[in-house]
C-alpha cells in the first residue's frame, strides 16, 4: 500500500481540489491496482476542513500541534501502522498531477531510490504582477536533477523514513531537514520533474518563512535582496 499524508490547518476552501486530484492519481492505470490510502492530518482546524475531507471519503487524523513537521510525522506513522510501504506527501492547497503517484511507484518498485523529490508549479498568479511571476520562474529549475525540496511533492520509502527518524517537529523547512538527513546517511534520492504538483500563489500563508513569505519578497521593492528560491512547504 502507498500512503499519502496531507497536513491541513484551516484549508476548507482549497482541500477539496487537493483530494480530488489525489483520487484521480490513485486511479492511474500504471499503479497496476496498488492500494492507496490518503490521510488528512487536521492540525488545529477550526473551519470546515474536516467535513470536506469526510465528504471526499478519506481518513482524517485530528492533532492540535499547529506545527507542520509534527503533523507530517503523525500522518506518516499512522499510515506505516496501517501497512504503507511508501509515503507520499503533498499540501492541502496543492493539486498533484494524475501521474504523481504512478511515477513514485516506479521508483518504489525498482528500489532505485529511497526518496523522490518532485517539483511544484504555480497555476494561479492572481494578485501578483507579471514581473513577480517572471522573476519567480527565472529562479526555478523545473527539470530533471533539480535541487528543490517540496513538502508538497515528496515521497519516501517507509523503511528509509523510519531509518532517518522521520520529520522533525519543525514549524518550517521540515522537509529540507529530512532530505539533509537522508543525504547524510547515504540514501539515494531521485530528483525529477515527472513528480509534479500544482499550487495557487497566495499572499497569506499558514506559517512565517514558507512559500507565501517567499512570494511576497518578489515585490519590486524587495527584489534587490532576493537571493534564491527556498524549499517550499507549510504554506
Amino acid at each position: 500500500m502507498m500512503g499519502v499524508v496531507v497536513p491541513a490547518h484551516d484549508e476548507e476552501a482549497l482541500i477539496g481540489r487537493c483530494l480530488q486530484a489525489l483520487r484521480t492519481a490513485a486511479q492511474h492505470p500504471d499503479l497496476q491496482g496498488e492500494a492507496v490510502q490518503v490521510l488528512v492530518v487536521l492540525d488545529a482546524c477550526s473551519d470546515g476542513t474536516a467535513e470536506v475531507a469526510r465528504q471526499c471519503g478519506v481518513l482524517t487524523l485530528p492533532v492540535n500541534n499547529r506545527n507542520v513537521g509534527m503533523a507530517r510525522a503523525a500522518g506518516a506513522l499512522a499510515l506505516i501502522e496501517r501497512g504503507a510501504h511508501w509515503l507520499a506527501f503533498t499540501d492541502a492547497d496543492s493539486a498533484v498531477a494524475p501521474c504523481w503517484l504512478a511515477q513514485q511507484a516506479l521508483w518504489s518498485r525498482s528500489k532505485a531510490a529511497d526518496a523522490v523529490c518532485g517539483v511544484v508549479a504555480v497555476d494561479d498568479w492572481q494578485g501578483f504582477s507579471l514581473h513577480e511571476r517572471q522573476h519567480y520562474e527565472s529562479l526555478y529549475a523545473d527539470r530533471e536533477g533539480h535541487a528543490h525540496v517540496h513538502g508538497a511533492s515528496f515521497g519516501i520509502s517507509a523503511e528509509a523514513y523510519l531509518r532517518t527518524g522521520g520529520f522533525a517537529p519543525l514549524a518550517c523547512h521540515e522537509d529540507a531537514d529530512l532530505v539533509r538527513r537522508l543525504t547524510d546517511m547515504g540514501a539515494t534520492i531521485a530528483r525529477t520533474n515527472k513528480v509534479r504538483a500544482y499550487t495557487s500563489a497566495r499572499r497569506m500563508g499558514r506559517i512565517v518563512g514558507g512559500f507565501a513569505s517567499y512570494l511576497n519578497q518578489l515585490a519590486p521593492s524587495t527584489l534587490g535582496g532576493l537571493q534564491g528560491l527556498p524549499d517550499r512547504q507549510g504554506r
